[in-house]
């Protein structure tokens, strides 16, 4: 009885754990650039439930058998499938086609610069000429970042990150790709990071300008998700009060004696 409420509540418990995930998915579906999260679920590690010194075994402990203890959220991964592209004719307005990230210059709060990753496509122009994304991190370029003139009146980004300003070249732009995507890990304001072990490959890859690179979340999948585990939220609550009242019947009727 007490089995079947701990794996029970183990179901229950990873199903809010799927549904806060798939929430988030459903919140980010126009969020520029933005990759859909997906997780699986496993079988806690099995335990043995163990004969102690039964005659039948010659007095030798021996296993009984297998025992799940429940089940758990086994990985959370990411997808990083391209997302439709949206036209915009916005002059910063950029979008990768292929593989790839744009490359973004953060300054944290103690002034320490690093290169972070976005397929969020949505710069803008500042005051000074610096090509930012929405939180002011400057647009990598080889050369350095983007930094257009400031009397420009046609910028022309080509489709191999070559920026032009009133036919000038100016720069052009970063697209990382990596080896491993395994080996990046979420950030934050819709950025990556790469941790040890990532290795840096040629990007194969185009960029548009005017264009914005839509989530890659499907909301009508993830609406039938969401059913789903709703379902088998209830389901698991369904069995908690089940196995209560069985418990309940054992107890309160046990010792009792028909006349």
């Amino acid at each position: 009885m007490l089995r079947s409420l701990y794996t029970a509540y183990t179901g229950m418990s990873n199903e809010q754990k799927r549904l806060d995930i798939l929430s988030n998915n459903l919140a980010n579906v126009t969020t520029a650039g933005y990759k859909q999260e997906n997780t699986v679920s496993q079988s806690f590690d099995k335990v043995l439930g163990i004969k102690i010194r039964d005659a039948s075994e010659a007095f030798n402990d021996h296993a009984i058998g297998h025992m799940s203890l429940g089940v758990k959220l086994g990985e959370l991964y990411r997808d990083y499938s391209q997302g439709a592209l949206r036209k915009t004719s916005g002059t910063y307005d950029l979008a990768i086609a292929g593989d790839g990230f744009f490359a973004v210059r953060t300054v944290n709060r103690n002034g320490e610069e690093s290169e972070k990753y976005t397929r969020d496509g949505n710069f803008r122009i500042t005051n000074d000429g610096h090509v930012t994304d929405s939180e002011g991190n400057q647009l990598k370029t080889e050369g350095g970042v983007l930094e257009i003139p400031l009397d420009a009146t046609d910028v022309a980004i080509k489709r191999d990150g070559s920026v032009y300003a009133d036919g000038e070249l100016v720069d052009k732009i970063k697209v990382v790709d990596f080896e491993d995507y395994d080996y990046l890990e979420k950030y934050g304001d819709n950025l990556f990071r790469a941790v040890d072990g990532a290795t840096e490959k040629g990007a194969v890859a185009e960029i548009h300008q005017g264009y914005i690179e839509q989530s890659n979340v499907n909301s009508v999948r993830e609406m039938v998700e969401m059913i789903t585990i709703e379902r088998s939220y209830q389901a698991g609550s369904k069995a908690i009060q089940t196995a209560d009242s069985m418990m309940d019947k054992v107890i309160n009727s046990a010792g009792s004696v028909s006349g």
